[in-house]
């Protein structure tokens, strides 16, 4: 029987390479998007591939997606949480609306989708739970205050099913930890600044300007999605899953740097030291 992934934020990006490299291993993939009848056009001669109307801030709406792949397939062996957005700016710009609209898809978007799982990851008896944080998840970065309060937020979450929900339910845990991705940064993140009121001329300018010029020469060459695709590939092929899995070598190298100096590109700013607990 051919085995069962369902991912939400499936329109683009990593959801959207992961929903056809998954197909074309030959899993049945119910891909969640907000642009159904877009996808379903789009993608209508991949097999096992199924595009499946699924909103995250809507609890209803990803209910109606697993009471479906129950229907359909009685299973569910792999539950990829992916749906989220980035979001630069400070928080002493940030209006709160704009806030909570990220906690509400980064952050309560995966507690909706796993509390929803849950009954059928149990019901087939095993199952894998990943979700996609980012190295923001793990390194603070400025102007990205609000973005990786929510990815650190979906880290503590993660870490802490992890303590329990293997020994009890069979259920392994894996936070995928990416750095930049082709496209995402200029086109995604600095598009939703734009249609926000632009790159504001006030103090934060000049820390924006900073952080702007350190990441893009960090990243001249970004990860591309389906790098990160075949990385999730290689992940469910392991006997014993990560609880953490950063994508890519540079993704690697700049967490390791948090320990060490300042991963920001802005001197001064981060500083972190190892303390050694006795436990």
């Amino acid at each position: 029987m051919k085995k069962v992934i369902c991912i939400t934020g499936a329109s683009s990006g990593i959801g959207l390479a992961t929903a056809l490299k998954f197909a074309h291993e030959g899993w049945t993939v119910y891909a969640g998007t907000r642009h159904l009848k877009r996808e379903q056009e789009l993608y209508q001669n991949v097999e096992g591939l199924q595009f499946v109307e699924l909103e995250v801030t809507q609890p209803e709406s990803i209910q109606q997606v697993i009471d479906r792949i129950e229907a359909e397939q009685g299973k569910l062996d792999l539950l990829f949480c992916n749906a989220g957005f980035g979001y630069l700016r400070a928080l002493g710009q940030a209006p709160f609306p704009e806030i909570e609209d990220v906690f509400n898809t980064n952050v309560y978007g995966v507690m909706h989708t796993i509390r929803a799982a849950l009954p059928l990851l149990q019901k087939t008896g095993y199952g894998h739970i990943v979700a996609t944080s980012s190295v923001g998840g793990l390194v603070g970065q400025p102007m990205n205050e609000v973005y990786c309060a929510s990815k650190f937020a979906v880290e503590g979450l993660l870490e802490s099913l992890a303590t329990y929900y293997k020994p009890q339910f069979n259920i392994d845990i894996t936070l995928l930890e990416p750095g930049a991705i082709a496209t995402e940064f200029n086109s995604t993140v600095m598009g939703h600044v734009a249609s926000t009121g632009g790159v504001l001329e006030d103090e934060y300018k000049p820390i924006l300007d900073a952080y702007r010029a350190a990441f893009l020469e960090r990243n001249v060459e970004p990860q591309k999605a389906d790098s990160v695709a075949d990385v999730m590939w290689e992940l469910v092929q392991l006997e014993t899953k990560p609880l953490r899995l950063r994508t890519s070598e540079r993704a690697e190298a700049f967490v390791a740097r948090k320990v060490s100096t300042d991963p920001t590109g802005l001197e001064g700013v981060l500083s972190t030291r190892r303390i050694q607990l006795n436990m």
